[in-house]
């Protein structure tokens, strides 16, 4: 487990990002990241970086203008919508599943107003280039979604590589799709279904927060499964960018071993 204890307020402080970088994996239609070394040591005694990738890479959040046109970008976000307190709930799904009302009505600890919701379904541990990451993940329904904003919820992230179901992305069948080109005939030849009777609507839970101003995360990762069924503090860090729909972030959880997930005012000195 990736931890680090503070060793004034005690608080423990726990990954919850995938590692990020050259050959991560990466959405089918998306560039891979490229980064090379513009300056380097041995030539001018110092460093420096260059990147140039797509801003859905690896763990990041998502701002409404991502797919709410006139909608805010992540600059634009409020900042309790990166720091503050919430769930991380367990709930473990199978391929092509759906998280829907139900299981947030079941979950533990209760889902409060304000809270940032953490959905560990199991899946970042296939986190990979792969048919299976990608396309046959599990992904919120759109009752999920709207419980969730009747409930007032913060910020919501998913370990999941899309907020939707795949299917319900550009991923299969819809607005420039399939992006997975094999996707919904392998679907329709596993499951005996059809993709788009059963997932008419492109991404409609995605859409339903990012219209309510929630912001979303995905591809959470790190030490996330350590935390399950438990109330913590988080801190996502995304760039103050005007008018970018999305951006990498570094995601934390903040522990509390009193369990009141406090963080001390600090001292006067």
């Amino acid at each position: 487990m990736f931890e680090v204890t503070d060793p004034w307020s005690g608080l423990k402080l726990v990954e919850l990002s995938h590692e990020w970088g050259f050959g991560v994996p990466s959405l089918p239609g998306h560039s891979d990241v490229l980064m090379y070394r513009s300056v380097k040591h041995a030539e001018h005694g110092v460093m420096a970086t260059r990147v140039r990738m797509v801003m859905h890479t690896g763990t990041h959040m998502n701002a409404p203008i991502h797919l709410v046109q006139r909608g805010i970008g992540i600059g634009e976000l409020p900042l309790n919508c990166f720091f503050g307190n919430g769930v991380v709930l367990d709930i473990p799904k199978g391929r092509w599943e759906t998280i829907d009302a139900e299981d947030f009505e079941k979950a533990t600890p209760k889902i409060e107003a304000g809270d940032f919701v953490v959905v560990v379904t199991g899946w970042h541990k296939k986190y990979s280039d792969s048919l299976e990451y990608f396309g046959e993940a599990p992904g919120l329904s759109a009752s999920g979604a709207r419980w969730l904003v009747e409930r007032r919820i913060r910020t919501f992230a998913i370990d999941t590589p899309h907020v939707d179901h795949p299917l319900a992305t550009s991923m299969g069948a819809h607005r420039g799709g399939p992006l997975m080109k094999r996707l919904p005939g392998h679907y329709k030849n596993e499951t005996g279904r059809n993709p788009n009777d059963d997932h008419p609507v492109w991404n409609v839970a995605h859409k339903t927060l990012l219209e309510a101003g929630i912001p979303t995360i995905e591809q959470v990762g790190g030490d996330v499964s350590e935390l399950v069924g438990s109330r913590c503090t988080f801190h996502a860090a995304p760039w103050r960018g005007n008018m970018l729909d999305a951006c990498p972030i570094r995601f934390v959880a903040l522990i509390d071993p009193t369990g009141s997930a406090r963080v001390e005012p600090g001292n006067n000195h």
